[in-house]
């Protein structure tokens, strides 16, 4: 049988504690109003009483309805009411659970004042109006002139009448149920032409952070009429816990809602529904001020471990809404975050992401497109672009559009087409077109989409590019034949990371490249001349992920990232130093050498039993090209290349 709760629930918790038993058990809700029974009203299976009580009273009602439970959920300032409680409890021998407020640390620049009183004897002091949020049962004890004051109340008869004998005009008088947003608490700051705020320090759930952040924004000063004493009791999510395991409440749901490109009109009727249940709001401060008109708890936070770390801490909290730029399932926190909620009750919500946006906006179509963010995060954007006939792109404060516009020029992708989406969804919204080249050196929004266009993309990939197809110089180049055998063996997955040690002319390199197009690749080459086609070669073929590493092994390796894939071209009589140096790195990468001596050959051999691999290839690699002599054609051999292959060598520290 269901146990019996009498809840005190004038306030934000009370309301909460209703909601969460209600299922649960047969709750009962007092309120001192009809203002509270009215706000309890969308409750179903809650029996509300209006009407005070004093302390006998109370436990004559406690007695005769055989609560097993009472909870004491009024304001903190209500000290006599949960002085009654407490007495009436007691004496009819019922668990009571008094429920506290968080409180706030002391706010600078604030005045601190003991009463109501006494806040009015330090504004009459003063010059300029008072915007007052403490409500309309100490209207009277300011003792100020009414002219003065704009109060905030809540909308019930008995609020407007105290008004009223205040002698305060109705067109100072604010009749709203809070908590307040920061911008509503700022928007009506503003219109009264308050010089003071006085409030009380009322905790989260009462919207003081909201209302001192406002007045900080608007440089008026705040007067805090002082905290009560704090009495034994729980917090609420404290409460929350122990009512949890005695009443096997519902587990904490949380949705996770992609708010769309950021204006109102493109939140889906769905996320609406959502954020308007929600008991919470999580999120990036600069995603929860898009929400405009949320009346509750806000908690400013976008990373998953932090995010699950206010959910775990705020137990009471029943059903959150974590909010997201865009959509859930593009480029979005959502994935991490499912992860680190695993095992809770949660929703995933999508909206409207700004690739899609712009994609209608230009009346393009994106399936076939490819989608890159640089958002908080470095892709290779070049070889994207240049491999991708359709390529939206995320920026932000880094990787702005001029600075990608910019980078695509250098490439040579000067004459791709380029349309910059700004503001999207705003008043403000933009849209420039044009090629690259001519949108150089133009200044954009840092947060935009770009959708680059360029119908001479190449498709795929081919191992073995023919030489001649590299910018060359004196420097030796590792040739397409044995290239290809190479990169067989090096078989980098998409995204590897790749050392070419003794790169050269970086034909090596840019296949890597090529092979790993979410990877990263390090050219490491200490001959100067070859430093310089490096770079020119990966200006050609694009390969943005190719790294010029200037300096001498295993000196140069140092810094580097761990690799997954190694290639050893060149190695100036270290060989031994630079395997060691790969396996203090990673143990398990694959190491490919390539020789033409037959000393190196010996010291791959050694290094292979010194080091212990698991895997030991060698093959020998005989090319003959043919080539002319006068009419005929004959076959030219290349000198014998040797293609070590090693992984699974032992862990040096």
């Amino acid at each position: 049988m269901k146990s019996k709760i009498c809840i005190f629930a004038g306030t934000t918790e009370g309301r909460q504690f209703a909601a969460l038993l209600k299922d649960s058990a047969f709750v009962t809700a007092c309120v001192a109003t009809e203002y509270g029974e009215i706000l309890l009203e969308e409750l179903a299976g809650v029996t509300v009483k209006t009407g005070r009580m004093n302390a006998c009273e109370m436990e004559e009602f406690f007695k005769k309805e055989k609560f097993e439970r009472i909870i004491d959920a009024t304001h903190p300032y209500a000290a006599e009411v949960t002085e009654n409680i407490a007495s009436a409890a007691k004496r009819a021998g019922i668990t009571l659970m008094r429920i506290l407020r968080e409180t706030q640390g002391k706010i600078p620049n604030a005045v601190y004042v003991s009463s109501a009183k006494e806040a009015g004897e330090y504004l009459k002091e003063r010059k300029g109006k008072v915007f007052l949020t403490t409500g309309a049962k100490e209207l009277s004890e300011y003792g100020l002139a009414p002219e003065r004051v704009w109060a905030r109340v809540l909308p019930s008869e008995a609020s407007i009448e105290a008004c009223r004998e205040a002698g305060i005009p109705l067109s100072q008088v604010i009749a709203a149920q809070g908590p307040f947003s920061v911008e509503m608490n700022l928007a009506q700051l503003h219109a009264s032409g308050a010089k003071y705020m006085v409030t009380k320090a009322s905790g989260k759930n009462g919207g003081f952070e909201e209302k001192i952040a406002a007045a900080k924004s608007a440089g008026v000063q705040v007067i805090i009429i002082g905290v009560p004493p704090q009495t034994e009791g729980y917090t609420l999510d404290e409460a929350t816990a122990v009512l949890q395991k005695e009443y096997a409440l519902q587990t904490q749901h949380i949705d996770i809602i992609g708010i769309g490109p950021g204006a109102e009109q493109y939140l889906t009727l769905e996320a609406k529904n959502a954020l308007q249940a929600c008991e919470a709001v999580i999120g990036a401060k600069a995603v929860t001020d898009m929400l405009g008109g949320v009346n509750v708890p806000q908690y400013h936070a976008y990373k998953a471990k932090e995010i699950a770390a206010i959910l775990a801490e705020h137990a009471s909290i029943r059903r959150a809404a974590v909010v997201m730029r865009g959509d859930v399932g593009f480029f979005s926190g959502a994935k991490k975050l499912l992860a680190a909620l695993k095992g809770k009750e949660v929703t995933l919500i999508p909206g409207i992401s700004s690739a899609v946006l712009l994609a209608s906006r230009l009346g393009v179509s994106w399936e076939d497109a490819a989608f890159l963010s640089l958002h908080g995060r470095e892709e290779n954007l070049i070889l994207r672009a240049a491999s991708a006939r359709k390529l939206f792109v995320l920026t932000d404060s880094k990787n702005t559009p001029a600075r990608i516009i910019g980078e695509l020029c250098a490439f040579g992708l000067g004459e791709v087409n380029i349309a910059v989406g700004e503001r999207l969804s705003y008043d403000q919204e933009g849209i420039t077109k044009g090629q690259a080249k001519e949108l150089e050196n133009k200044h954009f929004d840092a947060l935009s989409v770009l959708y680059i266009e360029n119908e001479n993309a190449f498709k795929g990939y081919r191992a073995g590019i023919a030489d001649e197809a590299f910018i060359r110089g004196k420097v030796p180049m590792t040739k397409a034949e044995v290239r290809a055998v190479t990169m067989a063996k090096l078989a980098p997955s998409s995204d590897a990371v790749i050392w070419d040690v003794g790169a050269g002319t970086g034909s090596v390199s840019v296949e890597c490249g090529y092979a790993a197009p979410q990877g990263q690749v390090y050219a490491v080459e200490k001959n100067e001349e070859a430093i310089k086609l490096i770079e020119k070669n990966k200006r050609k073929f694009k390969t943005d992920n190719v790294h010029l590493i200037e300096g001498a092994a295993p000196q140069a390796l140092e810094e580097l990232p761990a690799p997954t894939h190694v290639f050893i071209g060149g190695s100036s009589g270290n060989l031994k130093e630079i395997i060691a140096a790969v396996l203090r790195k990673n143990a398990q990468a694959v190491i490919v050498v390539n020789t033409v001596t037959l000393e190196t050959q010996a010291q791959v051999q050694a290094c292979a039993q010194e080091f212990g691999f698991t895997r030991f290839e060698a093959v020998c690699l005989n090319v003959q090209r043919a080539g002319a002599v006068g009419k005929l054609h004959m076959m030219q051999a290349l000198s014998p290349v040797w293609i070590f292959t090693l992984s699974g060598g032992t862990p040096l520290c």
